[in-house]
């Protein structure tokens, strides 16, 4: 009955596949298979200064993390090349791109410096290829992002992060943290100060596992897109019709 209402009402879409259109359904979603490991993150930071507040405010949420259940690699930009300067299968590179396809779900952290993220945070970024053969690395994975101010609290990078995110096709969550004066919110050690700032860390990284959770089993399903499944179908019935090879 489901299926003969579908029928009548593509035909009021003359424009549409049937054969490629797909209904949403909580069923198929409820069937979903999520897998019983820790949820895993990889975490980026952007800066590479000796005492790097992006990078105290990356392990701080990584130590929240693991206190949540997950499992977390954060990758050093030490050495890593601008983009385009070497070849893909430079070590570094090698090493971001394995955790992330690895991850299932990432925190990007950046200082603001004049106003946006850090070329140390972009170009870690613009190393993970939006495809790998048939496979894309971040598509359907969760992202948090944070930034760290030197002066007055902003909103610049992490609205940037998130326009990233988009792009990379990723499940950014709605949290977000931006910490303003950052050298007042770490004590000698490196660990961060009590304050409301932390709070929102905490509250950030307990949302990023709850959505991991939630979407990880169901990831591939949520980001299939009916323009994609079109494609792929004009594209194999041109290769199985083709006259010759």
């Amino acid at each position: 009955m489901r299926r003969a209402a579908v029928s009548i009402a593509l035909r009021e879409l003359p424009n549409i596949d049937a054969e490629q259109f797909d209904r949403p359904s909580s069923e198929r979603l409820a069937s979903a298979t999520s897998p019983r490991h820790a949820p895993r993150f990889l975490l980026l930071y952007g800066s590479l200064r000796e005492r790097s507040y992006s990078r105290l405010l990356t392990e701080e949420a990584a130590r929240l993390l693991e206190a949540m259940g997950g499992e977390t690699r954060i990758f050093d930009p030490a050495g890593l090349p601008l983009p385009d300067s070497a070849p893909d299968d430079h070590p570094k590179v090698q090493e971001l791109r394995t955790l992330a396809q690895w991850a299932e779900g990432m925190v990007w952290c950046s200082p603001e410096r004049h106003g946006s993220m850090t070329g140390i945070m972009k170009a870690q970024i613009d190393w993970i290829p939006l495809s790998v053969g048939a496979v894309r690395p971040t598509q359907g994975k969760t992202l948090a992002v944070m930034q760290v101010s030197g002066g007055s609290q902003s909103f610049n990078a992490v609205n940037q992060l998130r326009v990233l995110g988009r792009w990379m096709r990723m499940l950014t969550i709605p949290n977000q943290s931006s910490v303003a004066k950052a050298f007042l919110e770490f004590d000698e050690a490196g660990r961060m100060k009590p304050s409301s700032y932390y709070e929102r860390v905490v509250d950030v990284m307990e949302e990023l596992v709850k959505f991991t959770l939630l979407t990880r089993g169901a990831a591939d399903y949520l980001v299939d897109r009916y323009s994609e499944r079109k494609e792929s179908a004009e594209q194999l019935s041109k290769r199985v019709n083709q006259r010759a090879i």
